[in-house]
This record gives C-alpha cells, sequence and structure tokens, in this order.
C-alpha cells in the first residue's frame, strides 16, 4: 500500500474516532488557540512532512501513530496549559487506545511522542524516534504565521507571563522551533522557503510589538 492509501485508511479507520474523543474532553471555549483545529492543521502539516521521510517509515503502523499523536498531543492542556502537558496528554491517549482496543504494547514510540513533544529545547534523549521529530516539527510549523501570533499569545498569557516579556520570549522560543524544523528537513529548499516566510510574519510581529510594547501600561 502506497502512502497516499495509508494516510486514506488511517483517517477513515480513525479520524472520526478521534475528533469525538477530542471534543468529549476538550470544551470548545477552553482554549481556542490549542483546540481541535490546532490539531488538524498539525495533522496536515504532518501529512506534507511524511512525504519527506516516508524512506524512512518501516512500520507498518506508523501512519495510524501518527494521526493518533497529532490529534491527542495537545489534549493533555485541559488539564494542565502548562510545560507538564504532555504527560496529561499521554494519559488521555491510553485511555483513547483501551476505549478502541489499541494495545499499548504496540503504541510506545507513540506514547513517548506525545508525552515529549513539547520540549522545546531538544535536549532530551528519546533514540530515533522518526514519530517524535515529525510531530514536533509538524507543531512547529503550526506556530508560525499569524495563526502562530494569536497562539503564542494566548498560552503564554495563560500561563502568566508578563506582557513586556512575551515578545522576547516567543521570537527565542520560535528561533529553536525554527532550527529544528532546518535540521530535520532542511535539504529541502522549496518547503523551506514556504515555511520560511510564515517565520518570518512571526518574528516581524514580535519585533514590531517589542517596538511599542514599552510604551504601554501593562498589568
Amino acid at each position: 500500500m502506497n502512502l497516499t492509501n495509508k494516510i486514506a485508511s488511517a483517517e477513515r479507520n480513525l479520524k472520526d474516532q478521534l475528533e469525538a474523543f477530542f471534543t468529549s474532553k476538550f470544551p470548545v471555549e477552553k482554549m481556542v488557540s490549542h483546540g481541535l483545529f490546532h490539531h488538524q492543521r498539525v495533522w496536515n502539516y504532518a501529512k506534507e512532512l511524511l512525504h519527506y521521510k516516508k524512506e524512512e517509515v518501516n512500520d507498518p503502523l506508523f501512519v495510524n501513530k501518527l494521526l493518533i499523536a497529532c490529534y491527542l498531543h495537545d489534549i493533555g492542556m485541559v488539564i494542565d496549559p502548562g510545560t507538564r502537558h504532555g504527560s496529561f496528554s499521554r494519559e488521555l491517549c491510553l485511555q483513547f487506545m483501551k476505549e478502541n482496543k489499541l494495545s499499548e504494547s504496540d503504541f510506545h514510540d507513540l506514547l513517548e511522542a506525545i508525552e515529549n513533544h513539547d520540549n522545546k529545547e531538544y535536549t532530551d534523549a528519546t533514540g530515533n524516534n522518526i514519530l517524535l521529530s515529525i510531530l514536533s516539527v509538524a507543531d512547529d510549523l503550526d506556530a508560525f504565521g499569524y495563526t502562530g501570533v494569536y497562539r503564542y499569545l494566548e498560552i503564554y498569557l495563560l500561563r502568566g507571563i508578563e506582557p513586556n516579556r512575551i515578545g522576547t520570549l516567543i521570537i527565542e522560543n520560535a528561533g529553536r522551533r525554527f532550527e529544528n524544523f532546518l535540521k530535520a528537513f532542511g535539504d529541502n529548499q522549496e518547503l523551506v522557503n514556504k515555511h520560511r516566510a510564515r517565520y518570518t510574519i512571526l518574528i516581524d510581529f514580535f519585533l514590531n510589538y517589542n517596538r511599542e510594547v514599552s510604551t504601554y501600561p501593562a498589568g
């Protein structure tokens, strides 16, 4: 079965169940920037990236795992929007697997990817987990562009970060994300050019934000 058919099969077998499970746990009003639409976009980025890595994928369950990871990696934010949300996402993923009779022993790399996807220091030793690599980059790509501006602002404000520090922290975090993208996919110039433009939109926005924020009282 070729990659296109594997993607279609995974979506046919799992997408409806994943979206129903997500919406049952994550109220629409909870966090718009990391709701269902974010996870749908991450899946679309992952499909794009997967075509550049298909020669490295030998696991017949890989596309199914990637789909699950894209839809459930941030579901733990319904419990904790902080940096520990990956652990809660893992637990909710286990619940989804149990409800859908998926064996935990076959999905170790999936659970590892979900738990560690938000390590934006990229320091954890998770071995050669290609699932984590694609999930992490797909999640990073959704942080760019004007959508990324909204995503960053909502989550950073929820985490109690002061408005006069937000711009600098976002520029630093986004820079690490873009470097991670280049490390994994930098040899594909067309792909790099496409997402560099979106990255530049985000950086330019917050450079301008930094120039103006000192003139506003915040509190």
